[in-house]
């Protein structure tokens, strides 16, 4: 038997072909008659690769030294046995005739049924894990894993004194034994690297209870790198945290048909970012946008903020408990007082929100030297940077927890202090926005 496992694909190409009766992932049955055929094209001078190729086998699928060892043991048995000998396959069996499989006594059918029941108990015994299909909140059941099969096994071994039905167990559950065995033996590794992963896990459990189980593999990686001077790669943080059950809490997507409705272009201002969000420097394109969250007792209060889009860096936000047009003033205000002066070439982009298009806002956007630029209607990818801000600030701030309006200015002010200096960006070459902006302006 080959120690090279055929892939699925290796082995559709030698079931079509017709010199082969049978074949699995380790080993392949030849036909009698091509035996017979390759044993007198070999006396007449050919090499093996040569017959095995013309008779259409791939040398690269079934191994370069496949056809001289096959054509070995075909001639030894034709010389001992006969065209009788090369009708059936013959290794490991000894004289003519020797039956290939003896009939089982009723006491070894017992335990053999006795043995397949006590498995299938210790398997429906266990939650089979649920792996992700790659969309959020969707999970679907699939056939456990090699290495849960393996303890399965040695778990039923241990617990009936079952050591002769090894072979039997990893046949029934489809599984190699020396696949098992090798498992067996790499327990003392395997140990190891569990201890491992505990430490490993220990500052990953810290963050992740720290950020209120809202920070993924990337923000976790970050923070160990940035705080804690700990290098850890996100594909290790994302077993890890696959391991040991740590799933980050996140928001659902919107569906893709209401974002993809009306893309008309607003007439009285038109879309002048067109998606450019990072530019050379800070301080260029400002992005603005409102949004709502609760409080108390179902109170509703209303955030306007206005983002750097170089620099992810909030540079202003204002909160109000009503809707009027003095919340886009004020923030308007604070972001001058902000900045000070403006680039010549600065913008603000904002959404075709009843605010931004009233003309009065309009005016005082001109008055601060800004050029205003929208997205077109109904479409939120054209202000996705602000969106995105706002998806984060409702997963990490317990607005609902807050008994008033000044509990939860508060707590929105801390957040965005949090944000702007402590909240680590994979897309800012994993540095916070000031550190970015910092860095901009450095360069």
């Amino acid at each position: 038997m080959s120690n090279h496992y055929y892939s699925n694909f290796e082995l559709k190409q030698l079931e079509e072909n017709p010199n082969v009766l049978r074949v699995s992932d380790r080993s392949i049955t030849y036909h009698p008659l091509f035996k017979k055929a390759a044993i007198q094209e070999y006396k007449k001078g050919k090499f093996p690769s040569q017959i095995f190729e013309e008779h259409g086998f791939d040398l690269k699928v079934i191994g370069k030294e496949q056809p001289k060892r096959c054509l070995k043991r075909w001639r030894e048995t034709f010389n001992r046995y006969g065209d009788l000998g090369l009708e059936g396959e013959r290794r490991g069996k000894g004289s003519l005739g020797r039956p290939s499989s003896k009939e089982l006594s009723a006491e070894e059918k017992l335990k053999k049924a006795e043995t397949r029941i006590k498995y299938l108990e210790a398997e429906n015994g266990i939650s089979k894990k649920a792996r992700g299909t790659g969309k959020a909140g969707v999970e679907e059941e699939t056939e456990i894993a090699p290495s849960e099969v393996y303890q399965l096994i040695e778990h039923i071994i241990r617990k009936y004194s079952l050591r002769s039905m090894v072979s039997y167990l990893c046949e029934f559950t489809g599984v190699s034994r020396s696949g098992y065995y090798a498992w067996i033996k790499s327990e003392t590794e395997r140990q190891i690297r569990d201890n491992n992963d505990e430490k490993d896990m220990e500052m990953i459990r810290l963050i992740f209870t720290q950020n209120h189980e809202k920070v993924g593999a990337l923000q976790i990686k970050m923070i160990l790198e940035n705080d804690y001077g700990v290098t850890m790669n996100h594909k290790k943080i994302r077993r890890l945290m696959k391991k040991f059950g740590l799933v980050a809490k996140i928001r659902q997507a919107k569906p893709y048909k209401q974002m993809l409705k009306a893309t008309q272009e607003h007439r009285t201002c038109p879309n002048h970012l067109q998606r450019e969000f990072k530019q050379q420097e800070p301080g260029l394109v400002f992005l603005t946008d409102i949004t709502y969250t609760y409080y108390g007792k179902g109170q509703k209060a209303y955030l306007s903020c206005v983002k750097d889009s170089t620099t992810n860096e909030i540079i202003t936000h204002h909160l109000s408990t009503t809707l009027e047009m003095d919340l886009v003033y004020q923030t308007l205000e604070k972001l001058e007082e902000a900045v000070g002066c403006f680039h010549p070439e600065a913008m603000i982009h904002s959404d075709q929100g009843f605010h931004y298009t009233h003309p009065q806002f309009q005016s005082r956007v001109k008055e601060a030297g800004l050029r205003q630029s929208m997205s077109r209607k109904g479409n939120c990818w054209d202000n996705a940077p602000m969106e995105s801000f706002f998806g984060h600030f409702k997963d990490m701030v317990d607005h609902k927890s807050c008994e008033s309006f000044a509990q939860l200015k508060e707590e929105v002010s801390h957040y965005i202090t949090k944000y702007n200096n402590e909240r680590y960006q994979w897309k800012l070459n994993k540095m916070t926005p000031v550190q970015y902006r910092g860095h901009l302006l450095t360069a």
